[in-house]
């Protein structure tokens, strides 16, 4: 049977990728998509989702807006890096189908509670806020999740918004400190494991070669893939960061990490959203995450390619 997930997202271009690899996975039942402020506000990244639904030929399935900003900070969004509209690049017809009716966060208790204990998946492509609001305003809702699985956080490659801090961690740490204490299973995909899954000029030749809609949306998207690496330690190539997660699902033989405890920090204004990652076990504290610091680009890229061709 497919696995039931719920696609928690903030797209932006990666989110994209990711969202089109999963509507091309039979494994996978999507539910619904949960959109988030984060790369982008809210505006856009609820509408940016369902234009990707279209493109991939699933106007069906719901989206839900959800949180305009992060729980107690001020929103930090990343044009920069996702072009002003989210999907840099790429210019895509209006949403034909709304959204759906009613809060994102209240959509997703509704499911979680409707379903059976362990049924649904949670796949967090950006700020945890959503995801934090339901459990804070249920929390019975914890003991209903599978699993979350959440492309978040840095340990040895530093952070990507600052020095110390990944960007989905950094936009809303009050959110990922709720996350990291709540007891679910959670497995952490960061930097650490993302930034050895690039998107090189040989790669974006094979994507260019597929001819599918979803695949020349990916190309223009990541068109730049061609010039100058974005960041000098990033080396060839563009990292697919948010896509790893729907990986993981579909094939976990392509990563590696450990069971370790992760904290994050709220307090520091130098080291705000940095992920505490206790690699050797050093603090004593209990394991709440799977992080994950290994991938195998090469089957990541082939499993990626061959799903694209499928779709519209």
């Amino acid at each position: 049977m497919a696995r039931k997930i719920i696609i928690d997202t903030d797209p932006g271009k990666d989110d994209a990728v990711a969202i089109l690899l999963a509507l091309a996975s039979p494994e996978l039942e999507v539910l619904a998509l949960t959109a988030v402020a984060g790369n982008v506000p809210l505006s856009r990244t609820e509408a940016n989702a369902r234009q990707l639904l279209e493109l991939g030929g699933r106007p069906d399935i719901p989206v839900y807006p959800g949180c305009m900003r992060p729980l107690v900070r001020n929103p930090v969004t990343a044009e920069h890096v996702h072009g002003e509209t989210g999907l840099q690049g790429l210019v895509l017809p209006e949403p034909a189908t709304p959204p759906r009716p009613g809060h994102a966060v209240d959509a997703m208790i509704d499911m979680l509670r409707q379903a059976a204990p362990g049924e649904i998946t949670l796949c967090l492509l950006g700020p945890a806020t959503n995801l934090a609001m339901a459990l804070v305003k249920a929390p019975d809702i914890a003991a209903r999740v599978a699993e979350v699985i959440w492309m978040a956080g840095a340990r040895s490659e530093g952070g990507n918004v600052t020095p110390a801090a990944e960007y989905n961690v950094h936009a809303d740490p009050d959110a990922a400190e709720v996350l990291l204490n709540s007891g679910i299973a959670l497995t952490l995909l960061p930097l650490d494991l993302t930034h050895q899954v690039r998107l090189t000029r040989e790669r974006l030749t094979r994507l260019r070669m597929i001819g599918t809609a979803a695949a020349r949306a990916v190309a223009v998207m990541f068109s730049d893939a061609d010039g100058t690496p974005q960041r000098e330690r990033e080396q060839e190539g563009i990292p697919l960061h948010d896509p790893c997660v729907i990986a993981w699902l579909l094939r976990p033989g392509l990563f590696s990490g450990r069971r370790i405890n992760v904290q994050v920090e709220t307090g520091s204004p130098l080291a705000l959203g940095m992920t505490v990652a206790d690699w050797f076990g050093v603090s004593g504290r209990a394991a709440n995450a799977t992080w994950l610091n290994q991938a195998d680009a090469a089957g990541f890229f082939d499993l990626l390619l061959e799903r694209l061709a499928r779709l519209p």
